[in-house]
């Protein structure tokens, strides 16, 4: 009988060792590939390319409305992918809001001094800048039938006038503003924002209010400005920054720069904001 022999080639035990060597090397090169795809389509603002994407979320002072709603319909046509969010509020709200944690790229605000509620929290990403400036205006009924020319003739007892409340920018500014004239008023009502002392004189609930020129601007026909020298000693400054855990930094960075770009000025200036 003929035995059958099977031959067994022996594979080297260096040449088994190198193949697992080889195979694990390329199970971490799957895993981390992975991870990076994962970690890039996870709200990442650039790609290798330095392209943005992603939103950004703005919290803005209510009297940069329309302004800043420009300038984010401007900045996403110039980076396609990109979002632009905004949460127009009174400034000290939006402070706040930041210092509790509510997710934010972006912060401006109408004055410094509720920046620096947010800097000193330690909420920021570097110094805030000063990108414009913005000065008080009374807004009365369309065609001002009360005749007011004078900041003295809202203390006249039959006039309804509103005022931001003091803790608001405007608010601060107003009362600036009449002290610096000597005057004292009380309004019929306090307001939490710019825009909302407005639309009481909109709606003819009121028959002035002291409000930014940049909102009577705003406003058109529905309402009438009328200057007063005493808004030269409350002009309030308005900064701008990078917040420290903004989710979109380098989409965040690049709004920043476009507000205060040529641009972004040419966008503010002509809504009745002053350079800084």
């Amino acid at each position: 009988m003929t035995r059958s022999v099977r031959r067994t080639h022996r594979i080297p035990r260096t040449a088994r060792v190198a193949g697992a060597g080889v195979a694990a090397l390329l199970a971490l090169s799957a895993c981390s590939s992975s991870s990076d795809t994962d970690s890039d389509s996870a709200g990442a603002s650039s790609s290798s390319s330095g392209k943005l994407s992603g939103r950004v979320t703005v919290f803005a002072a209510a009297s940069l409305k329309e302004s800043f709603t420009t300038l984010g319909k401007t900045f996403e046509k110039q980076h396609p992918g990109t979002e632009v969010t905004f949460n127009f509020a009174g400034s000290d709200t939006l402070a706040a809001s930041i210092t509790g944690g509510a997710p934010a790229d972006v912060f401006a605000s109408a004055s410094p001094k509720t920046m620096a509620t947010v800097t000193d929290a330690g909420a920021t990403a570097g110094t805030p800048a000063t990108f414009v400036r913005n000065q008080l205006e009374i807004a009365t009924l369309p065609g001002n039938p009360e005749h007011i020319s004078s900041l003295k003739d809202l203390t006249d007892s039959g006039l309804k006038v509103v005022l931001c409340d003091q803790t608001v920018p405007c608010g601060a500014a107003a009362r600036k503003a009449l002290e610096a004239g000597g005057l004292d008023l009380t309004p019929v009502s306090y307001e939490q924002d710019v825009k909302a002392a407005l639309t009481k004189v909109e709606l003819k609930e009121a028959d002035a209010a002291v409000v930014y020129k940049t909102d009577v601007k705003a406003a058109g026909g529905k309402v009438t400005g009328v200057d007063f020298p005493e808004s030269a000693e409350a002009v309030n400054d308005y900064p701008i920054t990078l917040l420290k855990d903004a989710p979109n930094a380098d989409a965040a960075r690049a709004f920043v720069e476009l507000v205060k770009s040529a641009e972004g000025q040419r966008v503010l200036t002509g809504a009745g904001f002053r350079t800084p």
